[in-house]
């Protein structure tokens, strides 16, 4: 027999340091006040009002003031945030030490390789562009991977006449299921929302995002073979840059510069940027290395200077050491990504100046995702020190019927698909995923596999229009979001249900607690 809510309650109270409120106001004026709190925090950042960073920080003051917070908001406050220092710093440091591979050139071989072998086959072009999107997703910035997958593999798409979209669902997809890493975003917001260890949510959930990327691939390789029933086998002799139907055969004519001829030049304009120039002078193909060519003009210039050939090998030993070491869990993860960029510096950067300009350069990513995890502890510290989210919890589980709340695990990863399609990532962790672990407490389950489940709807959230990243895929290939959506979204929801059923499986997330 499970305890009562009330006692879980004075037991959490035991635990938790007090604090010197103002006043304690009754219980109900508590309720109405949380979820007041989350609904115009959720409404604020989701309106765009305020940015998400601001929202934490003011939201949850006024009302904590109004929760008879007093002068004890102030140590409520740092003592979550104290509690969320590791995440910082692993988000701070893996950001980096990701960013600094790409700079010095550890992923040019594989895009290479890729664009190498795919050759002239439509269906090899996609799954290339899965495979590429995969491993660029290791930095957990959605928007580095769409720029390097589109940079590298639209010009690809554009010649062989392929459809762009196709395109944007294989990155879609792969970001969307690789985004549950523990620096992409929403395992750290998990964590951070339930004061947990990072590493806690997300080694479980390892054999699940393996699953789904089988399954993300195998959706990749059928849409490439669509795409070959469609189009046919091309001709390699056709894209030699030479006669009738040389380069720029299958690029459409709205691609194509005033000089449409064979071999003229045309830069592919997608939104306000010019990604790429294919074509050129007649220059024989013998002389240019295509996927050079492909990467020109972009962040993965092949002539950039803070390319690193000559240490490839030590950088990658490196990296797979730092990723070990991450599947392991024998050191804490914060520290590993800061021993890790600290020799990645030190090994691509000699000089202090260098060093410096390569932390400068990632410092606009890490600045944005570290102060809105520093941010959060406002609004933790607020919910947890002033007894609104226990108080939110205890209504939630008086009105649940009591055969549901066994399950409120599963439960919660199938509500993950939707709420967070609809609505920020961090109103969804910070404003309602608290609320739902602390009422399936009162069940026996675990707030880590809550945590656990939340994550699985990840694939059908980075399709969502409220996430920057997927603006700008849709804008780089020159996509409509809607024609995007058609293909992607039925597809990320199957990937998200199978990570779930797998998290099921291997006992990460259970389905349902025994009384």
């Amino acid at each position: 027999m499970q305890p009562a809510m009330s006692e879980l309650l004075l037991r959490a109270a035991d635990e938790k340091p007090t604090y010197d409120l103002a006043f304690v106001p009754p219980e109900w004026v508590l309720v109405i006040l949380g979820f007041t709190m989350v609904l115009v925090f959720m409404t604020l950042i989701m309106t765009k009002r305020l940015t998400p960073m601001v929202a934490l920080i003011l939201v949850p003051t006024i009302f904590g003031l109004f929760a008879g917070a007093g002068l004890g908001l102030g140590d409520m406050v740092l003592d979550a945030i104290g509690n969320m220092a590791p995440t910082a710093a692993l988000l701070m440091f893996a950001i980096m030490f990701f960013g600094i591979m790409i700079d010095v050139g550890l992923f040019d071989p594989l895009i290479r390789f890729i664009t190498r072998l795919l050759g002239d086959d439509p269906a090899k072009v996609v799954l290339g562009t899965a495979l590429l999107a995969a491993a660029v997703s290791l930095d957990g910035d959605g928007s580095t991977t769409f720029i390097i997958t589109t940079s590298a593999m639209l010009p690809i798409y554009l010649r062989l006449g392929m459809s762009p979209v196709m395109l944007t669902c294989v990155a879609g997809l792969m970001n969307g299921t690789m985004n549950i890493l523990p620096w992409g975003g929403p395992t750290v917001r998990a964590a951070t929302a339930l004061n947990l260890q990072v590493s806690d949510v997300f080694v479980p959930m390892i054999p699940a995002m393996l699953v789904g990327l089988v399954v993300a691939f195998g959706f990749a390789w059928m849409l490439g073979i669509q795409e070959r029933n469609r189009l046919g086998r091309i001709d390699a002799t056709r894209l030699d840059g030479t006669a009738d139907g040389g380069l720029l055969a299958g690029v459409p004519k709205l691609f194509r510069g005033a000089d449409s001829k064979p071999g003229a030049r045309a830069s592919l304009h997608t939104g306000n940027l010019v990604t790429v120039g294919i074509g050129g002078p007649a220059v024989a193909a013998a002389e240019v290395d295509p996927t050079d060519t492909a990467m020109a003009d972009t962040m993965l210039d092949p002539n950039r200077a803070t390319l690193r050939p000559k240490l490839i090998w030590a950088n990658l030993v490196l990296t797979v050491a730092v990723m070990v070491l991450l599947v392991l869990d024998i050191m804490p993860l914060p520290y590993v990504f800061m021993v890790g960029a600290g020799l990645a510096l030190v090994l691509n950067f000699r000089k202090l100046k260098d060093q410096a300009a390569e932390i400068v350069a990632h410092a606009p990513s890490i600045v944005g995702v570290v102060s809105m995890v520093i941010a959060a502890g406002v609004l933790v510290g607020v919910l947890s020190g002033t007894g609104m989210v226990d108080a939110m919890a205890k209504w939630i589980t008086g009105v649940l019927p009591t055969e549901v709340g066994p399950f409120l695990a599963p439960i919660t990863g199938v509500l993950s698909i939707p709420f967070t399609f609809f609505m920020s990532n961090d109103a969804f962790y910070y404003g309602i995923l608290p609320v739902l672990s602390q009422s399936a407490a009162h069940f026996g389950i675990d707030p880590v596999e809550m945590a656990r489940a939340s994550i699985t709807g990840q694939p059908v959230h980075l399709q969502s229009p409220l996430v920057p990243a997927i603006l700008l895929l849709v804008s780089l290939a020159s996509v409509n979001l809607g024609d995007h959506h058609k293909k992607v979204l039925w597809r990320a929801t199957v990937v998200s249900l199978v990570m779930l059923a797998v998290g099921i499986l291997t006992g990460a997330i259970p389905l349902f607690v025994a009384s």
